[in-house]
């Protein structure tokens, strides 16, 4: 069965929800700002032709069921503060990958743990998930505070693992066990 996208998510501040393309121009703030993807692989957005190439490709990806993209939204005034991805589904696993972004003017709120802490637990209650791994860049300690804040277990270094933005990049491996899982963590 594939990675079937749920309902959208409510906490407190936030709404997790399927991506739409009407959510590109609030993504661009986020993905168009060179603090923001300076760990990340891939390259930082610069028109809303960049948007729109990469909404067509996660669209492609969604639909082969391996894959779902989210946006994060403020519920105070509904605009958007960060995306985060469940992909490289595995169906006979039950294993994903598990990515996030934050706009810069969210950092040190909270809000990261919020979205994503909600995403992992509709991932192992209601989406059937079994695993979740992260892979994250050693130098984005916030990132790695984030996983570590989640019950998330550092499990290796993989040397040179990403290319992007003309740099080799190493990457640690955290992983997450639905049976591990404490959602009031």
């Amino acid at each position: 069965m594939p990675l079937t996208p749920p309902a959208p998510i409510e906490t407190p501040r936030l709404v997790v929800r399927q991506i739409t393309e009407a959510d590109l121009p609030g993504l661009m703030a986020v993905n168009g700002d060179d603090t923001v993807t300076q760990f990340l692989p891939y390259a930082t957005w610069r028109s809303i032709d960049d948007a729109t190439a990469w909404y067509q490709r996660i669209t492609g990806i969604q639909a082969t069921g391996n894959a779902v993209q989210f946006v994060i939204l403020s519920r105070a005034d509904a605009s958007v503060v960060g995306a985060c991805l469940l992909f490289n589904f595995n169906e006979g696993s039950a294993r994903a990958e598990l990515g996030y972004v934050l706009g810069q003017a969210q950092w040190g709120r909270g809000l990261a743990r919020e979205a994503v802490g909600a995403l992992v637990g509709t991932a192992f209650g209601a989406m059937g998930v079994r695993r979740l791994e992260a892979e994250v860049n050693p130098l984005n300690q916030p990132s790695v505070r984030l996983l570590q804040s989640l019950g998330f277990t550092r499990e290796g270094l993989l040397r040179q693992r990403w290319v992007g933005k003309g740099k080799t990049y190493d990457v640690e491996l955290h992983g997450l066990l639905s049976a591990e899982w404490q959602p009031a963590r």
